[in-house]
């Protein structure tokens, strides 16, 4: 990496970290492996931030410079979370500590480990359904009640790109935090039944369970096991679907939806605060998230100042990678006094401190577009436009011109500049053995941010040239230029992402099953582990 240090950092043993999760201290159990490695064994409450991305990702995830952040990589040898101390350490980080012994030290000392990702929420799902015996039906009973015609309707929980890769026929996108708030606007009869579903069992649970905790009169189930359990049965999945719940909710239905969410959250115990007062829970040694979870379209057409996007079903699924620090505080804000107490119920039940900002003004969203950068200053590089490339390429002779694409592995192989090697940061040294000599070498990313940390960490190891595509691949692809597709030139293994036994369509049947059974034995795991703090009301 760019920051090359002999700075010993202080070193915390299995015990350590296990007594500041049991005394719900703030700490961030920090992964810096790539994410298929993190996938296949983790402590429950570590959190994936590869070294490639540290840069990248730091300063948003970990707000306070001064957190207790705990690295660890494979083993002791690896040399992994020294590297990613010393960019922490750069980045004015100041409580940075390596993990005794690496991820093989906390599995010598008893630690528990898990598989996949988002294993908390994850986990958390299984809990709940274990305490409250959440209904349920079977993918047979579901495909029976629609061939039989039954009132009822099925609602996908899931975030609406992954509904409409596959969903089940004549179901309509509903994520998560949106049920409570707009289910009654689908199903107005009290009798007609109404089925959750999402791709595995989490968010079917989750999403069954806020409506039965909020009080709607319908009969309600998840669809066990969702669209896995659906496949495995033999049953057809519709791709493609655009059905969506509609986006006006009529005023009697808001103020039953919000009276129903205000009664669970209370019991979960989240506190309330104004607006104003906000700013006062920032205090030395706290970190507050910050959250608004609205749908993205509704946030990036007015938000609170300092409220990142994070819709509601998303944040309770995925909630080790927006708020990576244990302990922490969470503020949630939202328009309509319903999808803020319903997240903030679950998370609340997962162990966090949180609160909801009470009603506030259309005028205090005044903040408009996505969630900013939080990054330090990218190095300054030289750099070159699309077509000087093309141009370069089109003339250059072997080993003059070599281009290093610092992408995701998946958008590499959707996209690429023609002869492109993929290269994952953190293992640059291994990938310019296997690209060999070069005269030039051109970085690229999707949008250069990403290859501009690159070309810093490349100029310890060269005398070549080292240029950075201007506006990186995106920029190439906008002036239209040619693209190739495929694995053609992978200089570093194809581990920098976890492929989800629930997504897409082409898993193998013992890959799911695999997952479901792992998704079983959760609750086991969590009593053996015993740092959850889970309390489900």
């Amino acid at each position: 990496m760019s920051v090359q240090s002999d700075v010993i950092f202080p070193v915390l043993g299995f015990a350590d970290v296990r007594a500041a999760l049991m005394a719900r201290d703030e700490i961030a159990l920090l992964d810096v492996r790539e994410e298929d490695p993190f996938a296949q064994s983790h402590p429950l409450w570590a959190a994936n931030m590869p070294l490639s991305r540290v840069e990248i990702e730091a300063w948003a995830r970990i707000p306070r410079r001064d957190t207790r952040i705990v690295l660890y990589g494979e083993h002791e040898g690896d040399d992994l979370a020294p590297r990613a101390a010393a960019v922490l350490r750069k980045l004015g980080y100041t409580d940075v500590n390596l993990l005794a012994g690496g991820l093989g030290g906390w599995v010598a000392a008893g630690g528990e480990v898990f598989r996949d990702v988002n294993v908390p929420s994850k986990a958390f799902g299984e809990w709940v359904e274990s305490v409250r015996h959440t209904p349920s039906l079977s993918a047979q009973e579901v495909q029976g009640l629609l061939d039989a015609k039954a009132d009822m309707v099925i609602v996908d929980a899931r975030r609406f790109d992954e509904y409409q890769t596959m969903n089940i026929p004549g179901s309509t996108s509903v994520p998560g935090a949106e049920l409570v708030l707009r289910v009654r606007e689908l199903a107005p009869d009290p009798a007609t039944r109404v089925i959750v579903n999402c791709a595995g069992r989490t968010r079917s649970i989750i999403g069954t369970q806020s409506l039965v905790n909020a009080g709607l009169p319908n009969p309600v189930a998840a669809l066990r096991n969702g669209t896995i359990g659906w496949t495995l049965a033999g049953q057809t999945l519709e791709r493609g679907a655009d059905r969506r719940a509609p986006t006006s909710v009529r005023e009697a239905t808001l103020a039953v939806a919000r009276e129903g969410a205000r009664a669970v959250a209370d019991r979960a115990g989240v506190r309330r605060i104004a607006l104003r007062d906000v700013p006062s829970l920032s205090v030395p040694g706290r970190t507050i998230y910050r959250f608004d979870v609205r749908m993205p379209e509704e946030y990036a057409a007015g938000h609170l100042p300092d409220f990142a996007s994070a819709p509601g079903g998303q944040l309770v699924q995925e909630t080790d990678h927006c708020a990576p620090v244990r302990g922490a505080w969470i503020v949630l804000a939202d328009d309509d006094g319903v999808r803020a107490d319903m997240t903030g119920s679950w998370l609340a039940q997962m162990g966090w401190t949180v609160y909801v900002v009470e009603p506030h003004g259309a005028h205090e969203r005044d903040a408009q577009g996505g969630w900013p950068l939080h990054t330090p200053s990218a190095p300054d590089v030289a750099t070159v436009t699309p077509s000087l490339l093309a141009r370069w390429l089109d003339e250059a002779e072997p080993g003059q011109v070599e281009v290093l694409d610092f992408t995701s592995s998946a958008n590499y192989v959707k996209r690429h500049i023609p002869g492109a090697w993929f290269v994952i940061r953190a293992r640059l040294v291994d990938a310019l053995r296997k690209v060999g000599p070069a005269q030039r070498y051109v970085l690229t990313c999707g949008s250069s941010l990403l290859a501009r940390f690159a070309a810093d960490d490349l100029r310890r190891l060269t005398d070549a040239e080292i240029v950075v595509l201007e506006g990186g691949t995106q920029a190439w692809i906008h002036a239209g230029f040619a693209l190739e597709s495929g694995q053609t030139r992978l200089a570093s293994p194809r581990d920098d992402r976890y492929r989800r036994p629930y997504e897409g369509t082409d898993n193998a049947a013992s890959a799911m099953q695999a997952y479901l059974d792992w998704e079983f034995g959760l609750v086991e795991q969590l009593r053996r582990d015993g740092t959850h703090h889970f309390q489900v009301v």
